[in-house]
Parts: structure tokens; sequence; C-alpha cells
């Protein structure tokens, strides 16, 4: 049975990022009828939000886009933050709904926010502590190592109604600002919806690592 289970905990964030590639480079070569750029999109949604100063960077990497909630500041790849693109369109507006969530102190972004330092010093420990509870012969230490796995399964639970919210609010942006026309906006959504399986995935994933922890040892817990 555990054999299954980590094939699928290989397999499922394997196809979900697999997707989310093939979609990226196919809307990264479509432009948007507008000729915005990552950067316009981004500049027109947190303006028109109330947020003219919050500042947008540019930032290395391919896919890297991220909204900072502690600078308050919106960090773009390199391509998105130039190119008009639908996929920058997309991801652009994606991470300024981080930033309206923000703003309007979205639950989920908050209490992923306060969760955060505490679940990767857990994570970071959970594996070392199962593995010197196998060298001691401690089953209290392998279960409080897997207890801080699952720490991993709330944080990516929480994390996943704050990036389907953020993408809720990007196509609402798009469309209100008027930045795209009908078909672009199916494209967006789309590219959205494929990104949002990454975290679906995520969760699957960290949910089935869990379970394969607690069968192989609940069976010598005995």
């Amino acid at each position: 049975m555990n054999p299954i289970i980590f094939i699928f905990i290989l397999i499922i964030p394997a196809i979900a990022q697999m997707s989310v590639s093939i979609s990226y480079g196919k809307y990264k070569q479509i432009k948007n009828t507008k000729n915005l750029t990552g950067f316009d999109v981004a500049r027109k949604i947190l303006d028109q939000n109330g947020l003219e100063e919050m500042y947008i960077v540019e930032t290395k990497g391919n896919l890297t886009d991220h909204y900072d909630p502690n600078k308050k500041v919106v960090r773009l790849s390199t391509h998105v933050f130039h190119e008009s693109s639908i996929a920058a369109m997309a991801i652009a507006a994606h991470e300024c709904g981080h930033a309206l969530q923000d703003k309007e102190g979205y639950l989920y972004l908050k209490v992923r926010s306060i969760i955060f330092p505490i679940v990767n010093f857990a994570t970071s420990f959970s594996y070392f502590l199962i593995f010197l509870g196998i060298l001691s012969e401690s089953f209290n230490l392998i279960w409080t190592g897997i207890l801080c796995v699952g720490t991993g399964l709330i944080f990516q639970l929480i994390t996943l109604p704050v990036e389907i919210n953020a993408s809720k609010r990007a196509k609402t942006a798009i469309q209100k600002l008027n930045l795209a026309k009908e078909f672009e906006q199916n494209n967006i959504k789309k590219m959205l919806g494929c990104a949002a399986s990454t975290y679906v995935a995520g969760v699957l994933s960290s949910a089935l690592e869990l379970l394969r922890l607690v069968l192989q040892f609940q069976s010598r817990d005995k």
C-alpha cells in the first residue's frame, strides 16, 4: 500500500506542474489585444482599488511572481513585468488579488501569515524528529515528527482558498476595468485554473504523505 501512495505523492504534483508549464508556455506566446504588460495591468488594478502608492517591482526567475505582505510590494518576474501576453496579464492580476486581500484583511490570508513561521519551523524539523525517533526507538518522537508534517497539510488547506480567491478577484478586476476582450477572459480563466490545480495537488500530496507516514508507523507502534 505504501509504495502506491508514494508513487501518487510524486505523480500528482508533477502532473499539475506540467499542466501549468504547458499552459504558461502557450499563453505567454499570445499577445493581449490592448498591448498591456503585466506591470500595466498591475498598476491599473492597484490604482483602481486605492493602492496607488504600492510598488510593483521586477524579480528574477521564471514564475517567481508573488505579493510580499510584509513590504506591501507586488513582485513580478521578468516576462510578466515587461511582456504584454495573456499569461502576463493573468499572473499580474492574480498577484494584485493578494494585495487586495491584504488591504481588506481577508481572513485566510491573515491566518496563513500568522502560522507561516510556526509551520516553517515545524516542517523543517519533522523528518529529523522521525529519523531520530527511529534511531532511538522512541515512538513519541516519531509521532511528534508526523504531527509536524501535519502542520504542512494545514498550511496547504489554508493556502488553497487564498489562491482561489485571489484568482477570482483577478478575473473580476480584469472584467471590471475592461482590460481584456471576452475570448481573452476565457483564456485568462484557463490559465488561472491551471495555476490553481497546483495548490489542489499540493493539498492531495501533503495528505497522502501524512497518510503514508501514519500507516507506516501505526503497524510498528503496537
